[in-house]
This record gives structure tokens, C-alpha cells and sequence, in this order.
């Protein structure tokens, strides 16, 4: 499921330990169950009855974890990780806060203070689950949920003109006009900007995650950062034009920073 959907994270995870392996995707698994849900070609058609499932998913999550039999295997996979690996599966519902979200038709996120919460909920908390599986001292937890904003401000920079063929606006400030007609404005131009540095912040003010991680860790988490990294590379060789140009990564983008990221010890 993960190399499906997410190559570039399977990549990232492929570095890790095999003992902890099965668990990261066992997380991806359940966080993949949620967005299907969310925006899957099978999801439903209103808002509220993808809440319901929502619902349902995180609470045959709860009864697994109680030693119920599991309704799917991905349930039965993440509740056999939380108990060999102790992991703060109960933050999910924090999670779920933030997929509530997405179950609108239309999102908009009003401003940063706004864009904040909602990562918080979704990409901080991923890091703090992460968190055991990595091995992470205790005060390595925060910068760890920090790194996860870092990922995801990185894909909603990426993601603009995708998010916005779903009616979605995440980044606050964007010009619909601008989105709706695929035309980069000076003003479009600088908010990207203005999210591209925050996000390489970020990235600059949680190296330190590395110093509380086995090293066994450090280079999958260090190619993580090195492909992310690109991607902001990318955005700013295009001026900041997330609707005219392909800020995805390909094959070939990802070949060199594979090599210069394990290359380093």
C-alpha cells in the first residue's frame, strides 16, 4: 500500500530497521484507510456519512487495540505494532480532528493560526507516533512532530494546484482568481515564498532530531529531508509557480539525492 501510493516516503522507510519496518507501515496503513475514506474514488458522497466512517475506522481501531477481533487486517497490523512497540495510538483521535476537515466539500483555511491547528492535529501528531519507532529519546518527540510539519507544509506547497481541482485551499492567502484561471500572480508568488521559507525553517531548526535517534535512523531520516529538500529546490527554480510548473519529483530527480543522501554518515 505504501509503495503504491507513497513511493518517495517507502523509499524513507526502506532505510529503517526491518524490526521496525512492519510497524511504520502498518501507521501508513491506517492514516491510508482515513484518506481513502476521505478521498478515495469509493468515498461517499456527502460530508457526513464520510465522518461516520471516519468514525467507524478509528473506533474498529479501538476495539483491536482492546483485543477484539480486528475487521481489517491493516487494524489487526497497528494494533499488534502499538503493543510491541508502545506506541501513542490514542493521539490518532487528534489525528481524525483534522481529516474531519477534509470531509467538506470545499476547504479553506482561513489563516496561519488556523493552518497551524490543523497540522498539529495531522503531520505533528504522525511525528510523535513516529516518535517510538524511531527510537527517539523522550526530548526528541517535539522536534520529531516539528519535522512532521515541515513534510506536510512541503506538500501543501507542492500539492496547489491539485488540492485546488479538489476545492481546497490550505495555504491561507492564495488569490481564487489566481487558482481558478492557473495564473501565478506577483502576490500568489509570495506567499508560496513566504511557505517555502517557513518550511526550509523548519527543516533547519529540527536537524537536531537526528542527535536524539539511533544512528541505525539517521539516514533514512536524512534522505527524507534531502528529497523534501528538492522539492523546495524545484519551487523556487520556478519562481514560485506552483500552477504553471511541475513541482513534483520524478524518477530522475530522486536518483541523485538517493545517492548524495546515503553517501553521508
Amino acid at each position: 500500500m505504501q509503495r503504491r501510493h507513497d513511493p518517495t516516503f517507502f523509499v524513507a522507510t526502506a532505510r529503517l530497521p526491518s524490526r521496525t519496518r512492519p510497524a511504520v507501515h502498518a501507521l501508513y496503513g491506517f492514516l491510508r484507510g482515513a484518506d481513502e475514506i476521505v478521498d478515495g474514488r469509493g468515498r461517499a458522497s456527502d460530508p457526513t456519512t464520510r465522518r461516520a466512517a471516519l468514525d467507524a475506522w478509528q473506533s474498529a481501531l479501538d476495539a483491536s487495540v482492546e483485543g477484539r477481533p480486528p475487521g481489517h487486517p491493516v487494524l489487526a497490523a497497528l494494533a499488534d505494532a502499538g503493543r510491541r512497540h508502545d506506541l501513542p495510538l490514542h493521539l490518532l483521535t487528534t489525528y481524525m480532528r483534522s481529516m474531519r476537515i477534509d470531509c467538506d466539500d470545499r476547504v479553506r483555511i482561513a489563516d496561519d493560526a488556523e493552518l497551524d491547528r490543523y497540522m498539529d492535529g495531522s503531520a505533528a501528531t504522525v511525528g510523535r507516533l513516529m516518535a517510538p519507532l524511531l527510537g527517539a529519546r523522550q526530548e526528541g518527540t517535539e522536534p520529531l512532530a516539528r519535522l512532521g510539519v515541515a513534510f506536510q507544509l512541503t506538500n501543501f506547497v507542492r500539492d496547489v494546484r491539485e488540492d485546488w481541482l479538489m476545492d481546497r485551499v490550505y495555504l491561507p492567502g492564495l488569490d481564487e482568481d489566481d487558482l481558478r484561471h492557473g495564473v501565478a500572480s506577483p502576490a500568489l508568488r509570495a506567499r508560496i515564498a513566504h511557505d517555502v521559507d517557513r518550511a526550509r525553517r523548519l527543516f533547519a531548526d529540527t536537524v537536531e532530531v537526528e542527535q536524539h535517534v539511533p544512528s541505525s535512523m539517521r539516514r533514512g531520516m536524512r534522505l527524507a529531508r534531502a528529497v523534501y529538500g528538492r522539492v523546495l529546490d524545484r519551487v523556487e527554480r520556478l519562481g514560485y509557480d506552483v500552477l504553471g510548473g511541475r513541482t513534483a519529483l520524478g524518477p530522475r530527480d530522486l536518483g541523485p539525492v538517493v545517492v548524495s543522501a546515503m553517501a553521508r554518515r
